[in-house]
């Protein structure tokens, strides 16, 4: 039932879903998969009431386990750590983001290969994270026509920038050639490559 009501309504899902989890670590502690499922619909459940912080200790969460019992070079590790980082975005946590994708980078690459969705959506998180650093910017994050968060840059780009435009340009082409036209990295590429021309 709390699986069911998590997006539709999270308030009444919320704590269907705590009793869910913590039944699950008290009388199926062996079962991780049990609970991985209930602590991501908690997560969704949590993001739609705005609660990303919570959600993020919970990603961190089943990120460490995930490291101890699987190893870092588990897919599913690192799918788990490509939520830490998203969730980092989010809550626009610049410097986390960018410190820990950094790390799973070449894990992902020696354990998925450099074409991998996974690995791509972490390069392209980490750009996201580059670009969208107020050291980078002049603070000012506006929602471009598909509803997604973008920069407006400052005059001095810096290095992050140019680094963020040399991902995102690999990010694209290996996108383009694996899975075809309209991915999510496009879009960011688009707005570094005006404003960098432009110089603003």
């Amino acid at each position: 039932l709390g699986g069911a009501l998590q997006k539709s309504r999270p308030e009444e899902a919320l704590p269907l879903l705590q009793a869910a989890l913590a039944l699950n670590r008290r009388y199926f502690s062996s079962h991780d998969a049990l609970a991985y499922g209930t602590e991501k619909k908690l997560c969704v459940c949590l993001d739609a009431l705005e609660r990303g912080d919570e959600s993020h200790i919970i990603k961190r969460e089943i990120y460490d386990r995930r490291v101890a019992t699987l190893g870092v070079s588990d897919e599913r590790t690192i799918t788990s750590a490509m939520h830490v980082s998203a969730s980092s975005v989010s809550l626009l946590r610049w410097d986390e983001c960018k410190t820990f994708t950094r790390n799973q980078l070449p894990t992902a690459r020696r354990s998925l290969g450099a074409d991998h969705e996974n690995t791509l959506k972490l390069k392209a998180l980490l750009a996201s994270s580059l670009c969208l650093d107020p050291e980078n910017t002049r603070n000012d994050l506006r929602l471009n026509q598909y509803g997604r968060w973008q920069p407006v840059f400052d005059l001095d780009t810096g290095d992050d920038i140019l680094e963020a435009q040399t991902i995102l340009q690999d990010v694209v082409q290996r996108q383009r050639r694996i899975f075809g036209q309209g991915h999510y990295a496009e879009d960011l590429l688009s707005e570094v490559r005006a404003r960098l021309a432009e110089g603003v």
